[in-house]
């Protein structure tokens, strides 16, 4: 497991997303909406839900919207229905790719995808040809940015809280976890005090690719164009981003 390019992914996932920030509110209505679908609409007897909430509430999502997509995930408000569809294929230079989308039309999105492969120099592959590459892991960061935390304390409540691992460099201290102990981690660590960055339930790949700047910018190119469209929740990929 390579630490810190995880957390270099996020970055630029999130520099992007806020080059276009009037897409994110729709992406984070989608994520509140199968939350709600899958678990209920109430956030405290629903983690992955209050989870969605926290994320959109940090990106200023107005209460009125979160509430509307949790109205039509229960069925109290009339609206487009969504399904989830995962796509995986191979991008440039055999880097795996791993594509989760939230759609209200299963075949126009298939087709937006299948193109944003094939312009790239990519192949949309078979359900699993590359999922194999990745675990599922509840993943969450904490970013020292005065300097004051103490990697043995940090490590020892981590581990002790059911962390299955923790990976430090440069400030970051990146917590991996099995997904059924992720909520009760994370809520250890914020209560030990600690200021979580991110924290999510994810795919990690088991290796990741390593390029030179302009095999990764082929890369790069495709995964902008996937996270460009409306209908893409989230770009999984093993390309190591430096």
């Amino acid at each position: 497991m390579a630490g810190h390019s995880k957390w270099h992914n996020i970055q630029r996932r999130k520099g992007a997303q806020d080059a276009k920030r009037g897409k994110i509110f729709m992406h984070h209505a989608k994520f509140i909406y199968t939350a709600a679908k899958q678990g209920g609409g109430d956030p405290d007897m629903n983690p992955a839900l209050r989870s969605a909430i926290e994320k959109a509430k940090a990106d200023n999502m107005p209460n009125d919207n979160i509430e509307r997509a949790i109205k039509k995930a229960t069925g109290t408000l009339d609206g487009a229905s969504y399904e989830e569809v995962t796509y995986e294929g191979y991008g440039p230079n055999g880097v795996a790719v791993i594509v989760h989308v939230l759609t209200d039309n299963r075949n126009r999105t298939a087709a937006e995808v299948r193109h944003a492969f094939s312009k790239h120099g990519g192949n949309l592959g078979e359900t699993g040809c590359v999922s194999f590459m990745f675990n599922r892991k509840g993943y969450i960061v904490i970013v020292d940015q005065e300097n004051a935390i103490d990697e043995d304390e940090i490590t020892m409540e981590a581990i002790d809280a059911g962390a299955d691992d923790i990976q430090i460099e440069n400030g970051v201290y990146e917590v991996f976890t099995g997904p059924d102990d992720f909520e009760q981690v994370r809520l250890h660590m914020e209560e030990q005090g600690y200021t979580i960055e991110e924290a999510e339930i994810t795919l990690i790949p088991e290796t990741y690719s390593e390029l030179d700047e302009e095999q990764s910018s082929k890369v790069l190119q495709l995964i902008d164009m996937l996270e460009e469209n409306e209908d893409v929740q989230d770009v999984h990929h093993n390309l190591k981003v430096e």
